[in-house]
């Protein structure tokens, strides 16, 4: 259903619709705010839950979002006190700043008409951009709200689709992630991917599954390796739209094959492959789910489903990050045990570190643990007998 949002401007009572693709809840106290509010007043009203619906210049928004983010970034208390804590307290606590910063950031909003045209001072023409994440505007369904760092985000993805990232492992071929849709920027598990030998079992049957396929990277992956068939899973729509954008791109529509299921498709083949979230933790918002997983829920469901799909002499390849064992979420012998009750048995395990910049920042909250973090590719079989 619909949320309205209503306010009074000028006298005249008002209403729009509601829309925060991060699930962020309509505000409940609104305010008019302009070029003449300052910093510190709009970092007060948005720390109470007063959100500004904007009606000055669009690039001095922007600044007073920054100024608004410099605040809330201030350091309250010193690093050293933070990581005394276990790591798991680190990390809830790091979760919750984190929750706390992005509500109050989504108090300043903007309003857009049906056509997604944004009424204000020096505002870029984000009609494409919109239109990728809401669809085609549509002037009789009349205006809407929306979080300005939302709208930046939407700018943001708009971009990445556009100009798309180069991925080394598919010898510099470009990925166009969608908005919602996970961005493969840490290239060093793709490498993974792209160097472990290929099952025996493939030379008489080269089918593979990639389970839970997001911007269709490991597909593609897969099938510019020579692998003749891909069948490819995902229960998200935006995935599989961006999926398919990506391989019609890469010219590889005719090698794999794309179904909304969740998990596994019907069948058995030689190599199946899946990148679950790495973190066993709920997801905030409808964004994080590609980053978080509840209960460790795909990890397992994949593990209890490999060995019913694999054929003889198969190979299950789980790309996983130990990040989760140094924030104390998940211990290794969990991931030991589950392979062990799913009648799997480890074949080898090809590691590799990250290279992403927040392992050389020591001013992260979670520094520590992504500094030691390993990535790994296990090549998983099914146990004799299994």
């Amino acid at each position: 259903m619909t949320s309205l949002v209503h306010w009074t401007e000028a006298g005249e009572a008002r209403s729009a619709r509601w829309r925060s693709e991060s699930g962020a809840p309509p505000p409940k106290r609104l305010q008019i705010a302009d070029d003449t509010l300052s910093a510190d007043a709009a970092f007060r009203l948005a720390s109470e839950g007063t959100a500004l619906l904007w009606r000055g210049d669009f690039q001095n928004a922007r600044q007073l979002l920054q100024a608004i983010a410099r605040r809330i970034d201030k350091p309250k208390r010193p690093k050293k006190q933070l990581t005394a804590e276990a790591p798991q307290d680190v990390f809830n606590l790091h979760r919750q700043a984190q929750s706390q910063r992005a509500r109050t950031l989504s108090m300043l909003l903007l309003e857009f008409d049906g056509a997604h045209h944004l009424a204000l001072r020096r505002a870029p023409d984000v009609t494409l951009a919109c239109s990728q994440v809401y669809g085609p505007g549509d002037v009789s369904q009349g205006g809407y709200l929306v979080p300005m760092r939302e709208l930046l985000g939407l700018i943001s993805a708009h971009e990445w689709r556009k100009k798309g990232l180069a991925i080394a492992a598919m010898d510099g071929a470009k990925i166009h992630p969608h908005y919602g849709v996970f961005a493969p920027v840490r290239g060093e598990y793709l490498a993974l991917l792209a160097n472990a030998p290929l099952p025996a079992a493939m030379a008489s049957e080269s089918v593979a599954f990639d389970i839970g396929t997001g911007t269709g990277v490991l597909a593609a992956i897969l099938a510019q390796r020579g692998v003749q068939r891909v069948l490819a899973t995902d229960q998200d729509p935006r995935a599989l739209a961006c999926a398919r954008d990506n391989l019609q791109r890469l010219g590889l529509s005719g090698r794999v094959e794309l179904h909304e299921v969740n998990l596994f498709p019907e069948g058995r083949v030689p190599l199946i492959v899946c990148n679950p979230p790495w973190v066993p933790a709920r997801p905030s918002s409808p964004l994080e789910h590609a980053v978080y997983d509840p209960d460790s829920r795909m990890l397992r469901g994949f593990l209890d489903g490999l060995a019913a799909h694999l054929v003889p002499g198969g190979e299950g390849w789980l790309i996983l990050s130990d990040l989760a064992e140094h924030l104390g979420l998940r211990p290794r012998g969990d991931l030991l045990a589950w392979m062990e009750v799913a009648g799997l048995q480890v074949l080898s395990k090809l590691d590799t570190r990250p290279l992403h910049p927040k392992v050389m920042d020591a001013q992260d909250a979670l520094h520590t643990a992504r500094a030691a973090e390993t990535t790994s590719l296990w090549r998983l079989g099914v146990k004799a007998g299994g």
